[in-house]
C-alpha cells in the first residue's frame, strides 16, 4: 500500500480555524433578532468583532444554545437561507457571478471549508443528474437533522435568488420522516425522500446547466482566479474521508492509516473518538457511499461491486451490505433507482 512521505495534514473540532466574522456573525444576529442570548455568545462576539478565528466547536455548541431556545421547526431553515453566498470576498463574488448552478455546485464544493464549513458537500455528475451529498465534518450527530436542513436550504434560496426561478429539487434524507414535514415542503419544496441511505439534493443536468440571468464571464472567471485557496487543512473526518476513498480496492486498514497521517493506532482512534466515530465507521461508510455510485450511477451488478470493493466473495459483500444499509445490493438498487425515477419528476 502506498505510502506518504509526509503526514496527511488535518485539524479538529477544537482547533481554531473557523472566520468569526462569517457563519457565527450570522447566527448571532439571527439569535438578536429573535432575544436569544447563546451560550457561547461573548466568544462569538469577540471573534466576529476582531474578525479572528473559532474552533468548530464553539459554533456547534452555539447552534446547539439557538436551536433549544427556539424549538419552531423552522429554526434551521431560517437560518440556511443567510448562509450563502455569504461575506467572503472573492469566494461569494464568484458565487454570485456563476453561470450556472452547476458552476455554482462546483465552486461550494470546492470552498466548502469556507463556505460550508460543518458539512462537506460532494457533487456526482452523470449524464442526467447531479447529486449533491453531505457529509459530516465533525461527528455532530445530534445536530446532524439540523445541520442538514440548514445547508439543503442555503443551496435552494441561493439557487432560486440567481436564477430568479424555482428548481425541481429532488430531497433525499438519512433518517425516517418526520412527524410533519410542513416546514420541509415550506423552505425546499413537496418532492421529499425520508429513509434513504445519504443525505442528498438530486437535479436534472439540464435544469444544473441552464444560463443565469446574473451571470457574468469575465466577473466569475476574475473571482475564482483571486479566490484564496484554504485557509486550513481539511478536518481529520474528511481527510479521512478523502483517504479511505482512494484506496477503498486495497482494503485500508487502521494501523496503516495511522501511520500516513502521522500518528499511532491508539492516537487515531482517541481523535476519531473525540468527533464521535471510529475507523471502522468511517471505513463501512465510504464503500457504502461507493458501493451506492457503482449500483447506481455506474450500472454495475453485485459481483462487479464485490470484485471492485476488494471482496473475494460476492456473498461476502452482500452480507456486508446488509450491515451497512439494512438491505441486499440488489434491493439497495432498486430501491434508489424507483427513488430517483418516480413519474412527474425528470421530463
Amino acid at each position: 500500500m502506498q505510502t506518504h512521505s509526509l503526514p496527511l495534514a488535518f485539524h479538529q473540532i477544537s482547533d481554531t480555524v473557523l472566520p468569526g466574522h462569517g457563519q457565527a456573525a450570522l447566527l448571532l444576529d439571527l439569535a438578536r433578532t429573535q432575544e436569544i442570548v447563546l451560550s457561547e455568545q461573548r466568544v462569538l462576539s469577540l471573534a466576529a468583532a476582531q474578525q479572528t478565528a473559532i474552533a468548530p466547536e464553539t459554533y456547534l455548541q452555539a447552534l446547539r444554545s439557538f436551536f433549544s431556545q427556539r424549538p419552531e421547526r423552522d429554526s434551521s431553515f431560517l437560518l440556511g437561507q443567510q448562509l450563502l453566498p455569504g461575506h467572503y470576498g472573492h469566494l461569494s463574488q464568484a458565487l454570485i457571478h456563476a453561470p450556472n448552478l452547476r458552476d455554482a455546485l462546483r465552486h461550494i464544493c470546492a470552498h466548502y471549508q469556507t463556505l460550508c464549513p460543518l458539512l462537506r458537500p460532494r457533487l456526482i455528475e452523470s449524464e442526467r443528474l447531479l447529486i449533491l451529498y453531505w457529509c459530516d465534518s465533525y461527528g455532530v450527530p445530534a445536530l446532524r437533522n439540523q445541520l442538514v436542513e440548514m445547508h439543503m436550504s442555503a443551496v435552494v434560496a441561493l439557487a432560486r435568488w440567481l436564477a430568479e426561478s424555482r428548481f425541481q429539487w429532488r430531497f433525499c434524507f438519512n433518517r425516517p420522516p418526520p412527524r410533519t414535514a410542513e416546514q420541509h415542503q415550506t423552505f425546499l419544496g413537496h418532492d421529499l425522500q425520508f429513509s434513504c441511505q445519504l443525505d442528498a439534493m438530486v437535479i436534472s443536468r439540464e435544469q444544473a446547466e441552464r444560463p443565469w440571468p446574473r451571470a457574468s464571464q469575465i466577473a466569475w472567471q476574475l473571482a475564482q482566479q483571486q479566490s484564496p485557496p484554504p485557509a486550513c487543512n481539511p478536518s481529520l473526518l474528511n481527510q479521512l474521508y478523502d483517504y479511505l476513498q482512494s484506496r477503498l480496492r486495497q482494503q485500508p486498514v487502521l494501523e496503516q492509516t495511522a501511520q500516513d497521517f502521522g500518528l499511532s493506532p491508539a492516537t487515531l482512534k482517541r481523535y476519531l473518538s473525540k468527533h464521535g466515530s471510529h475507523f471502522q465507521a468511517e471505513l463501512d461508510l465510504c464503500r457504502t457511499h461507493m458501493a451506492l455510485y457503482l449500483l447506481t450511477v455506474q450500472g454495475m451488478d453485485t459481483e462487479q461491486v464485490a470484485n471492485w470493493l476488494g471482496f473475494h466473495d460476492a456473498n461476502n459483500f452482500r452480507r456486508s451490505c446488509k450491515r451497512w444499509t439494512g438491505v441486499s445490493p440488489s434491493s439497495l438498487r432498486a430501491d434508489i433507482l424507483a427513488r430517483l425515477n418516480q413519474p412527474g419528476w425528470l421530463s
